[in-house]
């Protein structure tokens, strides 16, 4: 059948007498190179001809086609050998991608040729598979895709020094939304005071409702950027940051302070959401792993940083002060983001060449490759970009069983918030800035944790792939988490043991390292899985697992002062300790199960 059409095909399309009337008709350009124009758009859109692929495999693999029957006929002439000559020329593919052509059929082939080549890497004399190619365009079929698969308009192709510079922009602000959550930790008596509070409960409120903006913001933030893009959702939820920074600083009483920083959370919510999708926008899964350590050490470092800084400050000059300082250095921050910000949604960026191309070429069939030609309503795109991140949490149980570990650790950092004021300023007679040094400890279990994970999880990967004939596996980036999740029940009895029955304190401070480091090794490792196993919704799987930690670290802590009422700080942290060695086999689970229910049909999201 694809013989017979192509016999139906005009002569004159393949003849280079006509080349007054061809759609690849020359011109000279300004630069003396050949350029494009004249393309007959009705014939273009009326032509039926076969799919890509079969063109593709008839180009490679040599099979009679009628059209590569003429090429030696068509590439006789000076035009088309200029052409083929420049095929590797971006301006002159984008001039005849439109086209349907020989010579457009033979560029195809090539591409595929190249990315058969792109898909295999030699490491160590051993080829190892990276099943990350680019969907390419296929106008005959109506499909917009990428020129190549170093199509300079992917995000994985941008400029490395264009890439780096927005990690660090994207994580220096995400470190500051993290600090801003317990800045305040170490002032909240002095608060207190000023405002006449009483309850405990109001007080832990006060630090934690902060990490319930974390809940509300990522449902909204994380589908609309998948909707919208990155860049103008990124931008909107910064500038909320700071108008509520401002709020804070300026609050009348306890109410107001504890609306205002729910509000600071919700917009603070933007780089914690989107941090991670962007470090996948960015790079391929072979070089993830050192961004998204980067990135992850805003939410790390920053909680464990802010009540140390916010000692001082309130000491010093007041705890309003923690807010005015966050505010300056805050407009600092993400007015540097802005200014080197661009999209690096690939979807988005498809749709606004869809949308480009279609005016171009009045052609209203053309679709993105990203499209799987379901037609919907603009509101329930919306709806379902906004469920998204919920049925995730719920209905994918490795985002579920992650989450929930992840929840756990968090909640407990915070928990662990609340007891160093009492431990050390009761027990020990420190004062508020001596307290706030305690956390240089979880800060530099952090670093040492983040330094390891990023020397060691590419090359874990690596290595785990080569053993698996080459091909890569997003479990494999948790091989190495069951080592870091036994630190974390070190910290526990050892912290708890030691502040009970009053040891030197030394040990209760150095008994806080093992929980920083363990912390660090699960939450670089869990979210870059999170974003190798769904690329295309990486942040709706991240909304849902900052959502699930966001709840849970501002619950637990209000749970805190019964639970050692009742337990004191022996047994109130050897119950966190046990139930931190039961959650360990959780990763090891999702290695060994993980891909089974990710390619199921029943758990397809």
């Amino acid at each position: 059948m694809d013989a017979a059409k192509s016999e139906q095909r005009p002569a004159s399309s393949l003849s280079s007498s006509s080349a007054a009337s061809d759609p690849l008709s020359k011109k000279e350009s300004r630069q003396g190179r050949p350029s494009y124009a004249g393309s007959d758009r009705n014939h273009l859109r009326g032509q039926s001809t076969r799919s890509a692929t079969d063109r593709t495999s008839l180009a490679i693999h040599g099979e009679p086609d009628h059209d590569y029957e003429q090429i030696g006929a068509i590439t006789a002439g000076h035009e088309l050998d200029v052409e083929l000559e420049n095929a590797y020329d971006r301006q002159v593919l984008e001039r005849i991608e439109s086209r349907s052509s020989v010579a457009y059929r033979l560029t195809q082939a090539l591409s595929a040729v190249s990315r058969a080549d792109k898909q295999t890497t030699e490491k160590d004399g051993q080829k190892t598979k990276w099943a990350e190619t680019l969907p390419l365009s296929d106008l005959d079929d109506g499909v917009v895709g990428w020129e190549s698969d170093e199509d300079p308009m992917h995000p994985w192709n941008f400029d490395p020094t264009k890439k780096w510079v927005l990690v660090a922009c994207v994580s220096g602000v995400t470190f500051l939304t993290t600090f801003t959550s317990s800045i305040l930790s170490p002032a909240v008596a002095t608060v207190d005071r000023q405002f006449g509070n009483t309850s405990t409960i109001i007080s832990s409120l006060v630090v934690s409702v902060y990490l319930l903006g974390y809940v509300l913001g990522p449902l909204f933030i994380a589908p609309l950027s998948e909707i919208y893009g990155r860049l103008p959702v990124l931008l909107t939820a910064n500038v909320m940051f700071c108008c509520w920074l401002l709020g804070c600083a300026l609050a009348p009483n306890m109410s107001a302070l504890i609306v205002f920083r729910f509000l600071t959370g919700v917009g603070g919510a933007g780089c914690m959401t989107l941090g991670g999708s962007i470090m996948g926008d960015l790079f391929r899964a072979e070089q993830r792993g050192l961004a998204m350590g980067i990135w992850n050490l805003g939410p790390l470092v920053g909680p464990t940083i802010g009540p140390l800084t916010g000692g001082f400050i309130v000491e010093n000059i007041g705890w309003r002060w923690d807010f005015w300082i966050c505010l300056i250095v805050a407009v600092a921050f993400i007015g540097t983001l802005q200014i080197f910000n661009v999209e690096t949604n690939a979807r988005v960026i498809m749709q606004r060449k869809v949308d480009r191309l279609s005016k171009e070429l009045n052609r209203s069939d053309l679709r993105s490759c990203y499209s799987n030609g379901a037609v919907l309503s603009g509101s329930r795109i919306l709806f379902n970009s906004l469920v998204r991140p919920v049925k995730m949490l719920f209905l994918s149980p490795m985002i579920l069983s992650l989450s929930m570990y992840i929840a756990f650790v968090y909640g407990v950092m915070y928990l662990l918030f609340t007891t160093i004021p009492g431990v050390f300023e009761v027990t020990y007679g420190f004062n508020v800035g001596l307290t706030g040094l305690v956390y240089l400890a979880l800060g530099i279990s952090n670093v040492v944790g983040w330094l390891v994970v990023a020397i060691y999880s590419d090359k874990s990967v690596i290595s785990l792939t080569k053993a698996n004939g080459g091909k890569f596996e997003p479990e494999m980036r948790l091989a190495i988490t069951p080592f870091f999740g036994l630190c974390l029940p070190i910290t526990f009895f050892w912290y708890g043991w030691t502040a009970q029955y009053k040891v030197h304190w030394m040990s209760p401070i150095m008994s806080l390292m093992p929980f920083g480091f363990g912390m660090m090794g699960l939450f670089l490792p869990i979210t870059t899985y999170l974003v190798d196993a769904y690329p295309m919704y990486a942040a709706s799987a991240l909304a849902a697992n900052v959502v699930a930690r966001s709840l849970v670290g501002a619950m637990l802590p209000l749970a805190g002062p019964t639970l050692y009422a009742n337990l004191n700080y022996g047994w109130g942290n050897s119950v966190l300790g046990f139930i931190s060695i039961a959650m360990v086999p959780v990763p090891l689970l999702i290695t060994k199960f993980g891909k089974r229910m990710r390619t199921s049909q029943k758990f397809q999201l």
